[in-house]
C-alpha cells in the first residue's frame, strides 16, 4: 500500500519543536531523505530513535548540518587545541 510519509514525518518532528524542511524518496542505498531542523541535537535523536522503532524501516543514518558560520568557528577552535599523533 503506497502511502506519502511526509505528514507523518511532519507530526513525528513537530513533537518534538522542530520543523520538516524537505522530503524525498530515492534511489540507491537509501530509499528517504528528510531535511529538518529541532532545537538541539538531543530532540533530533529522540525523533529519530522514535521512527527507528517503529520497525518500519531497515537502518537510518543522521547526519548533522552546519553552517559557514559555524563551521569557521570550529575551524578557529581547532587551531587551540594542538593535537598530536599517536607516537610524537
Amino acid at each position: 500500500n503506497p502511502e506519502d510519509r511526509r505528514d507523518a514525518a511532519r507530526a513525528y518532528i513537530d513533537k518534538v519543536g522542530g520543523a520538516l524542511h524537505g522530503f524525498w524518496y530515492g534511489f540507491g542505498k537509501y530509499d528517504g531523505y528528510a531535511i529538518f531542523e529541532a532545537p538541539d541535537n538531543v530532540s533530533v535523536a529522540g525523533a529519530v530513535l522514535a521512527i527507528a522503532a517503529g520497525g518500519a524501516l531497515a537502518s537510518v543514518e543522521t547526519t548533522v548540518l552546519m553552517t559557514v558560520e559555524e563551521t569557521l568557528e570550529a575551524l578557529a577552535k581547532s587551531k587551540n587545541i594542538g593535537y598530536r599523533r599517536p607516537g610524537e
